[in-house]
C-alpha cells in the first residue's frame, strides 16, 4: 500500500525525489566547504601556543627571541618557523611550505609520522625536505627526488627564487587532512636568502599544561613590551581560527545557506504530501470504516514522508562523497580537509528524519480530522 501511494503519481514523486537529492548533495558539499576551513583550528594541539608580531602576520620577528622564550616557565620546546610562499612550477600550484628548526619539529608534532630511516636523512640534510603523502601524491613526487620548490617571497643573493630541495622523506599525519605539507630546513633558507636574516614568521611553543596557556602567552608577551618588535601569543587553535576568519566567517555562512536550501525542500515535500493526502481523501475514510485507527493512518502518511526524505537524502549524500572523490588530488592540496567529516553525515541523517516528520505533520492533522461520512459523501 505504501509503495502504491507514493508511485500513484510518478513523476511528481520523481521531482519531489530529485529536490530533496539536490538539497542533500548541496548539504554534504557545504558541510565539506566547513569542514576544510575549521580543520587545522579542529586539529590544533592544546600544548601548542603560537607568538607572532603583535602588528601582523606579515612582520616578522628577530630569531633571537626564541632563546629568551624557551626560559619562561611552562614553556618545553620553541620552534621557530618562516612562511615560504611556495609553489610547485606555476604559482596557480601552491605550497603550504614551511621552513622548520628540524630537531625541535617531530617532539612538538607527535602527529606526523614518518620511517626512520628517511627521518634521519632529513636531520642530516641541510637542502632536504619532508612532504605529506597527499602532497606527494598529488605531484608524483618520490623519496630521494629533487624539486624546484619556488617562493613568491624570499631569493637568494643572485636573485633566484629557486630553491633546489631533495624529497628525504615523506611523512603521514593521524588527522585527516594534515598530510599536505612541506617542510623545510630554516638554517637552509635563512643562510640564503638576501634579506630578512635572522628571522622569523612566528615562534611554536610546546607547553607543559594546556591549562596554563594564559599565564604562558602573558609571561612570554611581557618579556617584549614596549620593545620595537612587541608580540602577541595565543592558542594554535586561536592563531588557526583567526587565519581562517580572513575569509570571513564560512561556517556563519554555510550555515545560512544549508538553512536556506533545506526549509525550501521541506515546503517541496509538505506540498507534495499534502496534495497525495487530499487526493485519497476517499480511500482514507473506507480505511477508516474498515477499522484502520488514527495510529495507522499517521503511520501510513508519516512512512510515506520518511522514505521520501530519506531516500533522496541518502542518495543526496552519497553523491557529495561522490563529487568530492572525483576532485583532483593537486586541486585538494588547497582545502586538504575537504570532505564530510562523520558528524555532518550524522547530522544529515537526522535532518531527514526530522524534515521527514516535519513534512508528515500537516498531512496528518488532515487524516486525523477526517470525518469518515462527509469524506465518502464529497467523493462520490
Amino acid at each position: 500500500m505504501l509503495w502504491a501511494n507514493l508511485t500513484r503519481h510518478k513523476t511528481r514523486l520523481i521531482f519531489t525525489l530529485l529536490s530533496v537529492v539536490f538539497a542533500f548533495l548541496l548539504f554534504g558539499m557545504l558541510m565539506a566547504i566547513r569542514q576544510a576551513f575549521t580543520l587545522g583550528a579542529n586539529y590544533a594541539g592544546a600544548n601548542r601556543l603560537l607568538t607572532m608580531s603583535a602588528v601582523s602576520l606579515t612582520v616578522s620577528l628577530p630569531i633571537s627571541y626564541g632563546e629568551r622564550i624557551a626560559r619562561v616557565p611552562g614553556v618545553e620546546r620553541v620552534d621557530p618557523q618562516d612562511w615560504v610562499g611556495g609553489y610547485y612550477q606555476d604559482p596557480r600550484n601552491p605550497i603550504f611550505a614551511m621552513a622548520v628548526r628540524t630537531q625541535d619539529f617531530f617532539p612538538m608534532y607527535p602527529e606526523y609520522f614518518i620511517p626512520a630511516a628517511e627521518k634521519q636523512a632529513w636531520l642530516a640534510d641541510k637542502r632536504g625536505v619532508i612532504v605529506g603523502a597527499a602532497l606527494a601524491k598529488a605531484y608524483r613526487w618520490k623519496v630521494g627526488q629533487q624539486i624546484p620548490l619556488r617562493s613568491s617571497i624570499w631569493r637568494d643573493a643572485n636573485g633566484n627564487n629557486t630553491w633546489n630541495v631533495i624529497v628525504d622523506g615523506i611523512y603521514t599525519s593521524s588527522q585527516k587532512g594534515g598530510d599536505n605539507q612541506l617542510f623545510m630546513h630554516y638554517q637552509y633558507l635563512d643562510d640564503a636568502r638576501a634579506f630578512a636574516n635572522n628571522s622569523v614568521s612566528w615562534f611554536v611553543l610546546q607547553i607543559a599544561k594546556p591549562s596554563e596557556a594564559g599565564e604562558v602567552a602573558k609571561a612570554v608577551d611581557a618579556l617584549f613590551a614596549n620593545s620595537p618588535n612587541e608580540t602577541r601569543t595565543s592558542t594554535e587553535k586561536a592563531f588557526v581560527s583567526n587565519f581562517a576568519a580572513q575569509f570571513g566567517d564560512i561556517g556563519t555562512i554555510v550555515m545560512a545557506v544549508v538553512t536556506v536550501v533545506l526549509f525550501t525542500m521541506l515546503l517541496v515535500t509538505v506540498n507534495t504530501m499534502m496534495q497525495s493526502v487530499r487526493e485519497r481523501t476517499a480511500e482514507l475514510a473506507v480505511l477508516k470504516a474498515l477499522g484502520f485507527g488514527d495510529a495507522r493512518l499517521i503511520g501510513m502518511v508519516l512512512a510515506e514522508s520518511l522514505v521520501l526524505t530519506l531516500a533522496g537524502g541518502i542518495i543526496g549524500l552519497a553523491l557529495s562523497y561522490a563529487v568530492i572523490g572525483a576532485i583532483p588530488g593537486s586541486l585538494l592540496q588547497f582545502l586538504p580537509g575537504l570532505y564530510v567529516p562523520p558528524q555532518g553525515t550524522g547530522l544529515g541523517i537526522l535532518l531527514m528524519l526530522l524534515l521527514g516528520m516535519l513534512a508528515a505533520a500537516l498531512p496528518v492533522s488532515r487524516a486525523l480530522r477526517l470525518n469518515m461520512v462527509t469524506a465518502l459523501r464529497s467523493a462520490g
